[in-house]
């Protein structure tokens, strides 16, 4: 029996465990704040909601686009395992759908800032909005799918086609205090329902 405790490499991976951890807090709370406030929120009340100081955002994202971008890819992969998650749990697929896309219209509010953070890196904003398709459009078809097989919505509904207008419908809602985005999109969904 070995009395020496945990090897050298068992104290580096729980560092590097917790750094991960530490990033992922931070990440939900600079999404929690870019969803309430934009993205050009002051860096002080992402630090103020994630516990840490200024210097720790900036020593992991040096520039807003940086952080920015963090986020987007973190949404992306919270809202992509978020689907079957909420599929397996929900009393419905159509209840799963309609609370998956209430996580993507959180997403799409950060989207819709990411253009002005990356100024003139087309590449970039290409491979994040591939990225993008290639990891929701799977899981709102699967949805879509689901709720379908359940007979509680239209068929043929395509997950594109849904997440366009969903991303449509979210135009603007940042800048125009009066229009309610998630409301109409609760209406888009509500026509969704297999008519009686």
């Amino acid at each position: 029996m070995n009395d020496e405790g945990p090897g050298p490499g068992s104290s580096a991976r729980s560092n590097r465990k917790d750094a991960r951890r530490n990033q992922q807090a931070l990440l939900d709370a600079a999404a929690a704040v870019f969803v309430a406030s934009g993205v050009e929120a002051p860096v002080r009340d992402i630090a103020a909601k994630a516990g840490v100081g200024v210097a720790t955002i900036y020593r992991h994202f040096p520039t807003r686009a940086d952080l920015v971008i963090a986020v987007y890819r973190h949404q992306i992969d919270a809202c992509a395992k978020a689907g079957p998650t909420l599929l397996a749990g929900g009393p419905t697929p159509y209840a799963a759908l309609g609370k998956w896309v209430d996580l993507f219209v959180d997403f799409l509010v950060t989207k819709h800032g990411l253009a002005a953070a990356m100024q003139g890196d087309s590449t970039g904003f290409a491979t994040l909005h591939a990225h993008f398709l290639e990891r929701l459009l799977p899981v709102c078809a699967q949805l879509l799918e689901a709720a379908d097989t359940a007979d509680e919505i239209r068929s043929g509904i395509d997950a594109y086609h849904l997440m366009r207008g969903i991303g449509n419908l979210c135009i603007g809602a940042e800048s125009d205090p009066r229009y309610d985005a998630r409301r109409m999109v609760a209406l888009l969904i509500a026509g969704l329902r297999q008519p009686n």
